[in-house]
């Protein structure tokens, strides 16, 4: 499902990123204050990426315009990127080269402020461990080998793991397959699904290795085997401050849409009814409404995005909006709701204007955009990219890791 979409020619290249998956058990009727399910266990945009994709592809057609009407060189390229939800798709597309040719990347997220993303992002792998061993009735336990054994003896060994890394870093596992319902018959497979997180790429391989020795440690201790797959990762994001201080001046020049009466009233009835007990929520003045300052100050973010990974293929800069009330958490069912509400629209409409600006002076600024490529340069390093995925490795959707 991945495509690009392409007008132009030379260069400069600036590619528009856009994401558009869903998350799975976060259907839910749009503008209901309360929890209401389109299709109980169907699918919802619990992280905004209908706006996201819609957004991306209105900055590259009106980007497109402007090469028309300014008869100027330049390719504007848009890019569809399946799976950011859990499956790094962005990843496997810079792996292979997708991005290469691009001179800078833009991007943008819903969020419950509006300004310049400055947030990094954690690098991670995701990897799946599966034991096998030998089954056995409760009544001649001493015949079987433990496969679930396996698996909660990982978990645990995990656990202590936890006191000797890094505060940065994070290990998060789910067990997907249990081996089965009956608890008198010696289960003789299990899987577990373990997410490792940390500040850096080379950070979240060592950590790999370490739980690597785990998963054996638990295997040689209950008499099974692990078979480790590698399913995919991604790299932290390298931010661009020459290209940030651009953008902000462009989503300034633009202006922060009117949030109407309207828009605070909706947004007021959903934190007193569904969001009150999240820290941010405020059912006084619910919805940010001016554009963040700029300070060029970094901030450090435990969340992952395969954005990373363009980030150190080329300069990248990232928007974010206040597409949702304050205190709305990433992928909730109160997200869903407000996905499609006139406030969502008026932000997605403001944000396409504003890349396609950004995008408009990188055509015609070579100066500028110069200084974004040494600065990424600086901030790479002689080494430069190198994909966390292996070779051969290859996209795999949620569903089939728990089939």
């Amino acid at each position: 499902t991945a495509f690009t979409a392409t007008y132009g020619s030379g260069k400069p290249v600036i590619g528009i990123l856009g994401e558009f998956d869903a998350l799975s058990g976060l259907s839910q009727k749009a503008g209901s204050r309360t929890k209401c399910p389109v299709e109980e266990g169907g699918n919802g945009h619990g992280c905004g990426h209908n706006l996201l994709g819609t957004a991306s592809l209105g900055a590259a057609i009106a980007i497109k315009r402007f090469l028309e009407t300014q008869k100027c060189p330049g390719t504007v390229i848009l890019f569809g990127c399946p799976g950011e939800e859990g499956g790094s798709g962005k990843a496997f597309m810079a792996r292979d080269g997708v991005f290469d040719e691009l001179d800078a990347a833009l991007c943008w997220h819903p969020d419950e402020n509006t300004g310049v993303r400055v947030q990094t992002s954690l690098a991670n792998c995701q990897v799946l461990y599966k034991f096998n061993g030998k089954a056995a009735h409760g009544a001649e336990p001493h015949l079987g080998r433990s496969a679930l054994d396996a698996v909660e003896l990982m978990d645990i060994g995990a656990n202590y793991l936890r006191e000797h890394m890094i505060d940065q870093a994070r290990v998060h596992y789910a067990i997907t397959d249990a081996g089965g319902f009956s608890p008198n018959v010696v289960q003789p497979h299990a899987e577990v699904l373990y997410l490792i997180r940390a500040p850096r790429s080379a950070q979240v391989k060592e950590l790999y290795e370490r739980v690597n020795d785990i998963a054996r440690g638990a295997a040689l201790m209950t008499g099974t085997t692990v078979e480790i797959d590698f399913v995919k990762a991604c790299s932290d994001t390298i931010l661009n401050d020459t290209l940030q201080r651009v953008l902000y001046e462009k989503m300034a020049q633009i202006g922060v849409p009117e949030i109407t009466e309207a828009d605070e009233a909706f947004a007021r009835e959903l934190t007193e009814t569904a969001l009150m007990e999240y820290p941010k929520a405020d059912p006084v003045h619910p919805i940010h409404d001016e554009l963040l300052p700029y300070t060029g100050q970094i901030e450090y973010e435990c969340g992952s995005t395969d954005v990373g990974d363009v980030s150190w293929v080329c300069p990248t800069v990232q928007a974010k909006a206040a597409t949702w009330a304050f205190g709305t958490p990433c992928h909730s069912w109160q997200a869903v709701t407000q996905g499609v509400m006139p406030l969502a629209h008026k932000m997605t409409l403001y944000i396409a204007k504003s890349l396609a600006a950004m995008g408009a002076e990188l055509m015609v600024n070579a100066e500028l955009l110069e200084r974004a490529k040494q600065e990424h340069r600086r901030l790479v390093g002689p080494e430069g990219y190198v994909c966390p995925i292996p070779e051969g490795v290859k996209p795999r959707s949620m569903d089939s890791l728990h089939k």
